[in-house]
């Protein structure tokens, strides 16, 4: 196969992850802001459009086992094209995790809210669509001191889970008849935290692109 079709083909699948990223950033986006207002139906149209971001990933794995066993890279070549199998893996993860919160939404109809919990929340999901963006920004443009820096990104979502589950807990003593609610924004905000590990897990797919190294971030 000559080189330039395999810098066309990896082009290509450059482009075509990018998109999934940018569904999966708009599945976050949605997901989060239908969890605060209660909106069911833009929930259901996160899960519906999961099928969208599946696709993406079978698309792109199909196309990377293709120019492995057809085109034989080797060396920053094949380094280039695992990469991108294991980002697009943590990535539809994170679609994943946004129809769990779209679930959640649907879920907890009728049930008591607390305000101050969900204010919180939206916060936390803000923090961690820019940290997604950013990590897929880094995966199209970036270097091994970028990835460090967007991986440090992650511990604001840290603490948002830690500031988030403690008031939780405090509202909940006060109103335990909330205790069912604050399951849901228990669970919400593990799937936030996991949301931002993938980020992060990227981050440490641009190294190994950058190293050949296999690093913890």
């Amino acid at each position: 196969m000559l080189r330039s079709q395999f810098e066309e083909d990896l082009e290509k699948l450059h482009n075509q992850f990018y998109a999934m990223g940018q569904e999966v950033l708009s599945q976050i986006n949605r997901t989060v802001r239908a969890f605060v207002t209660h909106d069911r139906d833009l929930a259901k149209e996160v899960i519906e459009d999961d099928a969208e971001v599946n696709e993406y990933e079978v698309k792109l794995e199909k196309k990377s086992f293709e120019m492995i066993a057809l085109q034989q890279p080797v060396s920053q070549d094949l380094r280039t094209v695992l990469t991108v199998l294991k980002a697009v893996s943590d990535v539809e993860r994170m679609g994943d995790h946004a129809v769990a919160i779209a679930q959640a939404t649907i879920r907890m109809k009728g049930e008591e809210r607390i305000p101050a919990v969900e204010e919180e929340i939206q916060k936390m999901g803000r923090e961690v669509k820019s940290v997604v963006e950013a990590a897929l920004d880094l995966y199209l443009n970036g270097s091994v001191d970028d990835a460090y820096r967007v991986a440090s990104m992650d511990e604001q979502i840290n603490h948002y889970f830690e500031t988030i589950r403690d008031l939780a807990t405090e509202e909940i003593k006060k109103n335990p008849e909330a205790i069912v609610t604050g399951r849901d924004y228990f669970q919400v905000i593990s799937y936030l935290e996991r949301i931002g590990d993938y980020a992060k897990n990227i981050c440490e797919w641009v190294v190994y692109f950058e190293t050949g190294k296999i690093v913890e971030l």
